[in-house]
């Protein structure tokens, strides 16, 4: 198996900037990875990058997941150890308008992830998956033993198909893929294109929010930093494959080859409605409520059963909204020099 530096791949977008943070604070050597597109303004990608480089054991490389020579070459140049794919065309709504973009970044550059690490001895491939593989589910809490095959949105159908990949892969050559289910992730260093950040933005312009399913949707919103943590202990557990998976009974969940999903949230579903109430008090200003009805693609509710990561690695996220919200508002007002 490889030692070579850890991977990262969407090393300037907003969770794979602060994994590769730290993952380097910690010591480890990384090489990111990101195409730099301009779904959203890449002075932001730029900034986080900016902050990565005064870190010593970082390289970057700018490269699109869909490239196929470019990413063969660079796997079999560093022989990477371990692969934290975090990549991808983000966004349920941009689903709707740009199909294409979705296939190429979240399924032809995810086949590329998948053969580099075949050919080049990765020992333990994590990737973004994400809560919008639950569908048109409404048990709740969503389980990773549940069936998840009924996708809202092309978005949650490449990341289902994600997890399929992956699992072909763990059986036919043994590859360890672990898949993570992220639940509304926010915080500093965020997404313009998230909820947190337009109504931060929007408040502070004094400008109408738009409040979707009339404010009564509800997110598992998800501190960043409970993100990472959950990120960093996985990476050193590279699956097995449960040895009393049956075919007869198939468990979504787990498997007789090394695949593993994690829902990671905050297992406590807020109302939009309290997320702009936090976001007042936070500001300091009264925020002008437009309220819609729901929007196609997306679904009325998450919220993530966390037992299974709780389990492998004595930990789940726990940050509360009204603090994660606190930290947000006064990186966004620096960031911005508000």
């Amino acid at each position: 198996m490889s030692t070579g530096p850890i991977l990262v791949t969407g090393a300037a977008g907003f969770i794979g900037y602060h994994v590769a943070r730290r993952l380097l604070e910690a010591g480890r050597p990384v090489v990111g990875i990101d195409n730099l597109n301009a779904y959203y303004d890449p002075k932001l990608k730029d900034a986080r990058l900016a902050e990565l480089a005064k870190l010593p054991g970082f390289q970057f490389v700018k490269l699109d997941l869909a490239d196929r020579a470019g990413m063969a070459a660079l796997f079999a140049e560093h022989r990477f150890g371990k692969v934290v794919h975090l990549a991808a065309q983000a966004g349920v709504r941009y689903s709707l308008i740009d199909p294409h973009a979705y296939i190429d970044s979240n399924l032809v550059g995810f086949t590329n992830i998948l053969e580099g690490c075949r050919h080049n001895g990765c020992g333990h491939l994590l990737y973004a998956s994400s809560s919008s593989v639950y569908g048109s589910n409404t048990h709740m809490p969503f389980s990773i033993h549940e069936n998840v095959d009924h996708p809202l949105s092309l978005y949650g159908a490449t990341k289902k198909a994600n997890e399929l990949m992956a699992h072909s892969y763990a059986h036919l050559f043994k590859l360890p893929t672990t898949g993570l289910r992220f639940f509304t992730v926010y915080g500093p260093w965020g997404r313009p294109d998230m909820a947190m950040w337009i109504f931060a933005k929007a408040i502070m312009a004094g400008e109408p929010i738009k409040l979707f399913n009339h404010g009564k949707m509800q997110r598992d919103f998800t501190y960043i930093d409970d993100i990472v943590e959950s990120i960093v202990r996985l990476t050193d557990r590279p699956p097995a494959g449960d040895p009393d998976y049956s075919g007869d009974r198939p468990d979504p969940g787990t498997s007789s080859a090394p695949w593993r999903v994690y829902n990671i949230g905050n297992n406590n579903p807020v109302e939009l409605l309290d997320v702009v109430a936090l976001l007042e008090k936070a500001i300091g200003k009264a925020a002008i409520r437009e309220l819609a009805p729901m929007q196609a693609g997306d679904v009325p509710a998450t919220y993530a059963d966390v037992d299974d990561l709780m389990r492998e690695v004595d930990f789940k996220p726990a940050t509360p909204i009204g603090d994660g919200i606190a930290r947000f508002v006064a990186w966004y007002k620096a960031y911005h020099r508000l």
